[in-house]
């Protein structure tokens, strides 16, 4: 099998969010089960030509690779991509991210052509390629070359639509026609997104139950009735992990590493934490972990609004993101009030993450929805139990230790409230007081596999679908 992997940000060249990890993860795993898979990106300001080896092949083509082998294609344009920041910059979005991914989109496309590779399936990850599916079936349908090549779509976050007024449409090239209700028209204005939905031979999204809520009216985003519509080529994979990078066997990052074997390098983690971060050296003492954005999706309202009760627990809080300046400034007035059981840190610092996931007893994930979530998953493998919210991809990895015994893994709660939060943070610290049952879990949870490989051989099965 040939695949095209389409992604607007790939690790390691160019990153905002979980979707560059997915990018430079999944098809690596790909590889690994025999398929023939090249990469297409657009090249950035922030891919470095030096340090990634980038070749130039034509006017508007480079290439590099990953994971020694696998071809990377970085698409051109410097008037569009030769910019700091992806997507947009501290003023919001960029005014003509229209234009910058259209351009991707048909370069990517019409680079087959040029570099003679005929995929059977062109893999399409969220908003910024949901014109390459649309296209296929429209622009290039008479071509003999792209005759017969199938598109999946991948929906990391339905939130995130690219939504762009209506009088840009003339620029895509396509008849009006398309702009109606079974094509790009959204509530009066155009969406790349819902032209993926519409056009891609298949769909799919991170996680089995994220794929049902979003079918709807509380998760659907206004696109419910596309996904219903669709439902019968719309599927759920778990993202996987990277396990090179999240494993505190051989995490240097860390303060010292451990395994489930000899767990004594956690509770030295936990205590240079507590250093760290300012907050007193206690062994007894529990430690939350959060590690995220700083947004409602995530649920830190309800953080915050649980701080004082967290407090009167003398339980200790760490708390590393940026987002919201609204909960930029709740955490900071909490972390000066409870100065001795609150650590904030409003930042993106990767070691720092590492060693939160490392040094904490729990980890917290309270989300409103979750698409699918890694830190549940890296947390499992630092033996570090999630407190989460029963929704999308933490529904499908994380069950009440409490409801189901010596089948649960973490601690869940299903209503948006922080009471109901708290409570589920009260359990928790109840059962981590039983040495012998907290152990057990511990060592339980750090021998979770969500490693790619499992990832990678559910995605052959549904591109067999298309």
């Amino acid at each position: 099998m040939k695949l095209l992997f389409c992604s607007s940000e790939i690790v390691p060249f160019a990153k905002t969010g979980g979707l560059a990890d997915v990018a430079g993860a999944l098809p690596v795993a790909l590889k690994k089960q025999g398929v023939d898979v090249i990469v297409a990106m657009p090249k950035y300001k922030a891919v470095d030509e030096s340090k990634f080896q980038l070749k130039k092949i034509n006017e508007n083509v480079y290439t590099s690779i990953i994971a020694g082998d696998i071809p990377v294609y970085f698409i051109e344009n410097k008037h569009l991509f030769d910019r700091e920041g992806l997507y947009g910059d501290s003023k919001g979005d960029y005014k003509d991210n229209f234009d910058r991914f259209n351009f991707y989109c048909k370069k990517t496309i019409e680079l087959l052509k040029e570099i003679d590779f005929k995929p059977d399936i062109i893999h399409c990850n969220d908003w910024q390629t949901g014109l390459i599916p649309t296209y296929l079936k429209t622009i290039y349908k008479d071509d003999d070359f792209y005759r017969g090549i199938k598109t999946v779509f991948t929906i990391h976050n339905l939130a995130y639509q690219g939504v762009f007024e209506k009088n840009e449409f003339p620029k895509l090239g396509l008849s009006w026609d398309l702009f109606d209700v079974n094509g790009l028209e959204f509530y009066g204005k155009l969406s790349f997104l819902k032209a993926g939905l519409e056009f891609a031979d298949l769909i799919n999204t991170v996680s089995p139950t994220y794929s049902q809520e979003i079918q709807t009216k509380e998760f659907g985003c206004g696109l419910e009735g596309v996904l219903i519509k669709r439902k019968d080529m719309l599927f759920g994979v778990i993202n996987g992990l990277d396990y090179k990078l999240w494993d505190p066997a051989q995490d240097n990052l860390i303060f010292e590493k451990y395994t489930s074997e000899d767990l004594r390098g956690k509770l030295k983690n936990k205590i240079e934490l507590q250093k760290f971060c300012g907050l007193s050296e206690n062994k007894d003492a529990v430690v939350l972990g959060f590690v995220g954005r700083l947004a409602e999706q995530k649920g830190i309202d309800l953080i915050a609004g649980t701080i004082k009760d967290i407090d009167k627990l003398k339980i200790q809080l760490v708390v590393l993101g940026t987002g919201d300046m609204k909960y930029h400034k709740l955490m900071e007035k909490a972390a000066k009030k409870f100065t001795k059981n609150v650590s904030v840190h409003l930042k993106f610092d990767n070691t720092l993450a590492h060693r939160i996931y490392a040094g904490s007893d729990m980890f917290l994930m309270p989300s409103r929805y979750e698409p699918c979530g890694l830190g549940q998953m890296i947390s499992f493998k630092y033996g570090t139990i999630p407190i989460v919210r029963k929704t999308g991809g933490l529904a499908d990895t994380v069950v009440d230790a409490v409801a189901y015994n010596s089948d649960g893994n973490g601690f869940v709660f299903e209503n948006c409230k922080s009471k109901d939060f708290f409570k589920a943070v009260k359990s928790a610290v109840t059962y981590y007081r039983d040495t012998g049952r907290w152990q057990k879990l511990m060592k339980r949870v750090m021998s979770y596999d969500f490693s790619w490989d499992e990832s990678a051989r559910k995605y052959l099965e549904i591109y067999k679908k298309c």
